[in-house]
């Protein structure tokens, strides 16, 4: 999901195109409910989808966790 559907937009890299970088240094400061709020209800104003028909509040919460520890060669 993270690298087609999420990378569709955040690019495939996770570096950022359309929607803002998703990369462990991009993450920085911003608390997990913050990002597993912007995954479920997404961003008014943006293309950032919500996706709360598709994902459960436990599976935002896995995605938000495997987006702060990509290995380094993943995020680059």
């Amino acid at each position: 999901m993270l690298e087609h559907d999420c990378g569709a937009c955040h690019g495939l890299t996770l570096q950022g195109g359309l929607g803002s970088a998703l990369t462990p240094e991009a993450l920085v400061g911003k608390s997990d409910d913050f990002l597993v709020a912007t995954i479920l209800e997404g961003r008014k104003g943006t293309a950032m989808p919500p996706w709360k028909k598709f994902l459960k509040e436990s599976e935002a919460r896995w995605l938000v966790l495997q987006l702060r520890n990509l290995p380094k060669k993943q995020a680059d």
